[in-house]
């Protein structure tokens, strides 16, 4: 018998220190979702860039994939299908579309799959990180084309909002996604900014929401000598950290309860008090 909609459903993070060398990423990412699965998980999340961490920023241009055929693709599928899960394929690199095809560009990709293995959700990073700091320095602009649509899907249990990484720092995206029973932010934080904002960020989104936050991070130090910060979590409606794994690679899971839901905005209503439209 299939589980009831209103059961706890479990939801898993993947915390991963992805590589230059996208078949030993797949072949980890592979390892830690059937590690979930057996935990129990029937919703997998993998942390942006979880196929590939280069040298340097434009690197990324060698492994992206045309949409909808590609090793990537069909493993994120593969995956799904073989382990009868959800899986929320973290990011990946895409060829920007023609009519405005871009030789020194991707679009940074999520793709959802479900338990059969088919693509039912897709959404393209939005906002895109800049960052200047002593000898650190970033700017995705140069090598991504940003994404300018608010995606969601449908799960057992509701809702699921989808974002990616800097998107975090932009409440407003996550209002308009509507009433989600779940947010998700595959991400590559910087050590220096995890450290600093990471989990006040990831606990600001599910107070104001009232709502599960599942974040999947890359944690430690990389080949290409980036350090990124961790701190794989699941988050609960009240802002309640349920489980965290601070560096390395593993696995975080817990339950989507829709009852906790009810209950939180039961007892303090402000999701049913906004007042301002922010569409």
């Amino acid at each position: 018998m299939s589980p009831s909609p209103t059961s706890p459903f479990r939801v898993a993070a993947l915390q991963m220190v992805s590589t230059p060398d996208p078949e030993r990423n797949l072949a980890e990412a592979s390892r830690l979702i059937a590690e979930a699965a057996a935990k129990g998980a029937r919703l997998v999340l993998l942390p942006e860039y979880f196929c590939f961490m280069g040298y340097k920023d434009s690197d990324k241009l060698k492994v992206r994939e045309p949409y909808g055929d590609g090793p990537i693709q069909r493993f994120l599928a593969d995956m799904a299908s073989k382990h009868d899960v959800w899986v929320i394929g973290g990011t990946l690199p895409l060829f920007v579309p023609d009519p405005a095809p871009e030789e020194n560009r991707v679009l940074n990709t999520s793709l959802v799959f479900d338990p059969r293995g088919k693509e039912v959700a897709r959404y393209d990073k939005i906002h895109l990180f800049s960052f200047e700091k002593g000898k650190e320095s970033f700017d995705e602009a140069r090598t991504i084309r940003p994404g300018t649509e608010v995606r969601t899907f449908d799960a057992p249990f509701g809702r699921v909002g989808l974002s990616v990484c800097y998107d975090l720092r932009f409440p407003e995206l996550y209002r308009r996604m509507g009433d989600c029973a779940l947010i998700v932010v595959p991400s590559a934080f910087t050590y220096t900014t995890g450290r600093a904002h990471w989990q006040t960020l990831l606990r600001a989104r599910a107070v104001e929401n009232q709502c599960y936050v599942l974040a999947a991070a890359q944690g430690g130090e990389h080949e290409n000598g980036r350090r990124t910060w961790g701190h794989t979590m699941l988050i609960d409606p009240w802002g309640d950290v349920m489980d965290v794994l601070d560096e390395g690679p593993g696995v975080v899971a817990g339950d989507v309860d829709l009852e906790r839901i009810a209950a939180v905005r039961a007892s303090l209503p402000a999701w049913r008090h906004r007042v301002l439209d922010c569409n």
